[in-house]
């Protein structure tokens, strides 16, 4: 038997599709209260508000596969699953290409001054007074963090015609001969970019990257991009570089006064929108009062294909259990 938990309404179609009568659907988390429900369950998918500790695995002896859709699993007791022989699967990868194509929108969108462009033919205006822009091609674009986001944010720099420089603190050799980068020190990429954008997670070491003591090191031409986490930047020290115009603009996907968000997917989950109103938090946002600033609503990852990745992946992940060879496995105990 098959259980998933904290289950959308756009997922029960295809789940259905994929296991038909060996499953059982459930909207609310996985918990200690409701876990005897699944106690003959050898399969269970859950989110990330779906606790896996010690309670609720005591009352699952049956169970041998926990297919988290997310890529964190924090929420599971792996030391427990590995004492019990259970495997643990995760969706590694949903939202790169998603999240790079959003980073150039942004860009594109400062560049061209598309936002303000727009505004003004809504109200009728035909003029393209004050709404000069500027090319990307043969930019330098300085890419903060080379995962697998940043990465793809250089392949498409490449289209581009733009000169790429990188800081990573583990720089990728065989991509910067591929994708033509040249990794230099951070606070020299900070001087030479003429477009910086921060591809990094959310750590002690990344907080603040950008910050007061080192944002004057930026060309008054340069535009900051930032689609990782709110806390690389400094808001104070953004919104006074921005006031005195010792920088050209901004494009945010996130800000440093959004709650602490653990899963891109969070924000599509009814739970989450139960407990947080990212309204009430842009709504104080001084960002917002300039014009050369663009705050989208931590929307970068959301696409068609991002979600619907998430959901294929765990698809993949259960059958592929059930035919013997796991896959996208964080965990996998020898049986007991």
């Amino acid at each position: 038997m098959i259980h998933f938990y904290e289950v959308e309404e756009w997922e029960r179609e295809p789940i259905l599709h994929a296991f038909g009568d060996e499953m059982k659907l459930i909207a609310h988390p996985l918990t200690a209260e409701n876990a005897e429900d699944a106690r003959d369950c050898s399969i269970i998918s859950t989110f990330i508000y779906s606790s896996l500790d010690n309670n609720v695995l005591d009352q699952l002896p049956a169970l041998e596969l926990i297919a988290t859709r997310s890529t964190g699993f924090d929420h599971i007791d792996l030391d427990e699953c590995s004492q019990r022989g259970i495997t643990v699967s995760h969706v590694p990868l949903y939202g790169n290409v998603t999240v790079a194509e959003h980073t150039f929108a942004l860009i594109l969108a400062l560049a061209k001054n598309i936002v303000p462009s727009a505004d003004r033919t809504r109200r009728g205006e035909f003029t393209f007074k004050n709404l000069r822009g500027f090319e990307i091609s043969g930019k330098i674009i300085g890419i903060v963090g080379t995962g697998k986001i940043g990465l793809h944010v250089a392949r498409i720099a490449r289209g581009f015609n733009m000169r790429i420089v990188a800081y990573d603190k583990y720089p990728n050799k065989e991509a910067a001969e591929e994708l033509g980068i040249a990794y230099i020190p951070y606070q020299q990429l900070l001087r030479e970019a003429d477009i910086i954008t921060f591809h990094v997670p959310e750590l002690p070491d990344t907080y603040h990257m950008l910050n007061e003591g080192n944002i004057s090191l930026l060309k008054p031409n340069c535009i900051v991009i930032n689609t990782a986490r709110g806390s690389v930047i400094e808001t104070r020290a953004l919104v006074k570089a921005l006031s005195e115009n010792r920088i050209a603009g901004a494009g945010l996907d996130v800000v440093e006064e959004e709650p602490i968000i653990r899963e891109e997917r969070e924000l599509v989950s009814s739970l989450f929108r139960q407990t947080h109103d990212l309204g009430a938090i842009l709504s104080g946002q001084i960002l917002l009062r300039f014009n050369n600033v663009i705050i989208t609503p931590h929307n970068a990852f959301n696409t068609n294909e991002a979600v619907q990745r998430v959901l294929d992946t765990t698809i993949d992940n259960v059958r592929s259990f059930m035919e013997g060879e796991p896959m996208n496995v964080v965990l996998l105990p020898e049986r007991v």
